[in-house]
């Protein structure tokens, strides 16, 4: 989860803000909380549960997607509006955050199980097409952190309660 910088950030940002709910990506037939961010990328998402309905609500004009990939640095990006455009806009988002670190160093004595890497590059590396979006987390003032979970096990990962990453969801 996202923790602040400093001690007068965590009281700015997070202790004297009232966060929101979890915001649930909540599919029909069959129902399903979640959603391939490679369908949310590609606007497949006819089935997603509230699509047009705004999300900002009472939140202002946009929000800042946090994420906290295990073995990279912090990353953010600003963003979206109503559901579809959420999920589509994290996907947009991990997207760039793969495309910008694939060619990164991990950091020191990281798992390189948690590597990223585009479509197609024929590794073993994580891809946008891997990934699922469950939920959004609301972790500080103008900020949301994805959770995250993959499409089928990576055995060798391991598990940090430090992210909101969860490995494998099973229908």
């Amino acid at each position: 989860m996202y923790t602040s910088h400093s001690n007068s950030d965590q009281h700015r940002y997070v202790e004297e803000v009232d966060l929101d709910e979890l915001i649930y990506f909540w599919m029909e037939n069959p129902s399903k909380c979640r959603i391939l961010l490679s369908d949310a990328f590609h606007s497949h998402a006819r089935q997603l549960l509230n699509r047009e309905k705004m999300v900002s609500e009472g939140r202002g004009p946009s929000v800042s997607i946090r994420l906290k990939w295990p073995s990279y640095c912090w990353w953010s990006h600003p963003g979206p509006i109503t559901w579809v455009k959420l999920a589509k806009n994290n996907a947009k988002c991990i997207q760039r955050f793969i495309t910008e670190h694939q060619n990164h160093s991990l950091k020191d004595k990281s798992n390189t199980c948690w590597k990223v890497s585009q479509s197609g590059a024929g590794d073993n590396s994580i891809k946008l097409e891997d990934l699922i979006l469950v939920s959004m987390h609301h972790v500080s003032m103008g900020s949301w952190q994805p959770q995250l979970r993959l499409t089928c096990p990576l055995y060798s990962l391991p598990i940090s309660k430090d992210y909101l990453f969860f490995p494998f969801l099973a229908d």
